[in-house]
C-alpha cells in the first residue's frame, strides 16, 4: 500500500517540478556587466560562502535521504523476525508493531518526496530578474528549510502511527529482563 502511494506521488511531483535553467538566467551576463567592481567582489564573496554552505547542505540532505532509504530496506529485509514472534506471549509486541513500523516508514518515504517536491516548486519560483543577491540567499534559505524538514519526516511519520516512545516497538532492541536482578 505504501509503495502504491509513493509511486503515484512520484509521478505528480516529477511532472509538476521541471525547471528550465536557461530561461531563468538568460540575461545574467549582461546584468553582471552592468555592476560595479565593489558589487562584483561582494557577489564573489557571497558566492564562495554560499557554495561551501550549499555543498555542506547537499551532503547533509543525501545522508538523510540515503539513511532513511537504508532504514526502509533493512526493516523490509528483516521482516521475518518480527513475523515469527507474533504468536509469542513475551515477544509478541514486536511482531504486532511491525506492520505499524512498515506503514510509518512508507509514509516517511512519501513525506520525503513531498518535501523535495515543495522545495523544487519553491526554487522554481525564485525571481532572478530583480536582484541576484536576493535570489542567492532565497535559494540558501529554501535549502536550509529542506534540510530541516527532511530531519523531521521520521519523527512525524512515527508520531502519526503512534510509534514514538511506545514500549515494545520494533525500534526497541530488547526489553526482556527475566532472570536479571535490577539494582
Amino acid at each position: 500500500m505504501s509503495q502504491h502511494v509513493v509511486s503515484n506521488a512520484a509521478g505528480v511531483i516529477i511532472s509538476d517540478t521541471n525547471t528550465d535553467i536557461t530561461s531563468a538566467i538568460g540575461d545574467l551576463e549582461t546584468r553582471l556587466g552592468e555592476l560595479e567592481l565593489g558589487s562584483l567582489f561582494g557577489l564573489w564573496l557571497q558566492r564562495m560562502f554560499v557554495g561551501i554552505t550549499m555543498h555542506t547542505l547537499t551532503i547533509c540532505i543525501f545522508v538523510v535521504i540515503y539513511g532513511r532509504m537504508t532504514e526502509i530496506y533493512l526493516m523490509t529485509s528483516l521482516g521475518a523476525i518480527p513475523s515469527a514472534t507474533m504468536a509469542d506471549r513475551e515477544w509478541g509486541s514486536m511482531g504486532q508493531n511491525y506492520p505499524k513500523s512498515m506503514l510509518a516508514l512508507g509514509f516517511q518515504a512519501f513525506l520525503i518526496m513531498v518535501c523535495v517536491g515543495i522545495y523544487a516548486v519553491l526554487v522554481q519560483s525564485i525571481a532572478t530578474d530583480a536582484d541576484i543577491f536576493t535570489a542567492i540567499w532565497t535559494c540558501v534559505g529554501y535549502t536550509v528549510l529542506l534540510c530541516f524538514t527532511l530531519f523531521k519526516t521520521g519523527t512525524l511519520a512515527k508520531s502519526i502511527f503512534t510509534l514514538a516512545g511506545q514500549k515494545g516497538s520494533s525500534y526497541v532492541v530488547c526489553t526482556r529482563t527475566k532472570g536479571f536482578k535490577h539494582r
